[in-house]
């Protein structure tokens, strides 16, 4: 009879009282989409290190094992493939969606669980396999994108979108339109280009000028999204601008300066949450790593914290399904639970940018 691998590391943790249990972290830490990757390590180390202070898993210190994407699909698999020979009870991430496909059906063939700080793509998470979300679906943040922009007034969008994280932004472009169309509202002209491709991003934006859109929306990372904006506005195209939560990270403010003003996206994150968790968190992160926090490190804090606390309480259990019956979570910044289809069930809200900030929309 097959046992899976995170079972069996408890057993041989159970025999080896100095063994400890291994944990995985995959991401892009080079390249265009690096604020992702960073960010989701920087929130994973945290969390390890702030269980290890307190024992680690029932006596057993954690050792985290670190492999970088490159937001590459080969570079992923290959990662992926030595985490399972190094013999990892789980992997926190992927951190985007394109490489959650890429090394998906070999995590789930060894019965490995990932657990995704970001990866939101609605084809992911329909599948009976090893994948836990953290982040809520995109069907989620993008119905309630194209409602709230339709209420304030949007009714014809152009919409652009990277090519080079398709499981995700082909997603978000489909349930942002049926539900925009499903209010009266209208996609009125779409483009594609691949992120690091120059040319690719004007021609693009050109696209939208002649179909008279009074709202651009654009799916990609945070570099590329101000890139976008940037064009658009060196075409005289002064619409208002929404973006995908994939953008919502500091760097977005950070490289957008002033021409991000107004940019609207969903989150579920709180930048100004005064609990005490969160506070305590945000210290230390400042501390650790001279930045601050964003919703990609507190995720990804609470997937790892997640994996921690199911395999602390699994008693023999495979952590699938300590993660699935251990109920809620208590995160950095609320409580919240799996679904049956292991995606978090997370409060959402839509957020602008206004002086600078990510602030609350009215």
């Amino acid at each position: 009879m097959k046992v899976c691998g995170a079972l069996m590391l408890w057993m041989l943790c159970a025999c080896s009282p100095s063994a400890p249990v291994k944990l995985g972290f995959l991401g892009g830490l080079s390249g265009r989409v690096s604020d992702f990757g960073e960010a989701g390590r920087n929130g994973t180390l945290l969390a390890v290190e702030d269980a290890n202070a307190v024992g680690g898993i029932n006596g057993h210190l954690i050792e985290l094992m670190i492999g970088d994407d490159e937001q590459n699909a080969e570079r992923a698999v290959a990662a992926t493939k030595k985490m399972l020979a190094a013999k990892v009870a789980a992997i926190i991430g992927p951190m985007t969606s394109a490489m959650g496909e890429a090394m998906l059906p070999i995590a789930t063939q060894a019965e490995i669980v990932v657990v995704s700080p970001t990866i939101s793509a609605t084809t992911l998470l329909a599948k009976d396999d090893m994948l836990f979300a953290v982040s809520p679906s995109v069907s989620k943040s993008a119905t309630l994108s194209a409602t709230y922009e339709y209420a304030r007034g949007a009714r014809r969008v152009a919409i652009v979108y990277d090519l080079s994280n398709r499981a995700y932004t082909v997603d978000w472009v489909n349930n942002f339109g049926k539900g925009f169309a499903a209010m009266g509202g209208s996609v009125v002209a779409e483009a594609s280009f691949v992120s690091g491709d120059d040319a690719s991003y004007s021609q693009a934006v050109k696209k939208l000028s002649g179909a008279r859109p009074d709202l651009l929306s654009y799916v990609a990372n945070a570099v590329d999204t101000v890139r976008l904006i940037q064009v658009s506005r060196n075409l005289g195209m002064t619409q208002s601008i929404s973006a995908s939560p994939w953008a919502a990270t500091e760097r977005l403010l950070e490289v957008g300066g002033r021409t991000v003003e107004g940019v609207t996206t969903p989150q579920y994150f709180n930048r100004h949450d005064s609990s005490a968790p969160y506070l305590k968190f945000a210290t230390a992160f400042r501390k650790r790593f001279k930045q601050e926090p964003d919703f990609v490190s507190v995720a990804a804090y609470d997937a790892t914290t997640a994996v921690i606390s199911a395999m602390r309480q699994a008693n023999g259990r495979p952590l699938k399904r300590a993660l699935l019956e251990n109920g809620s979570f208590q995160g950095l910044q609320e409580p919240w639970t799996f679904g049956p289809d292991g995606s978090a069930q997370r409060q959402i809200h839509m957020t602008v940018v206004r002086d600078g900030r990510y602030s609350s929309t009215p």
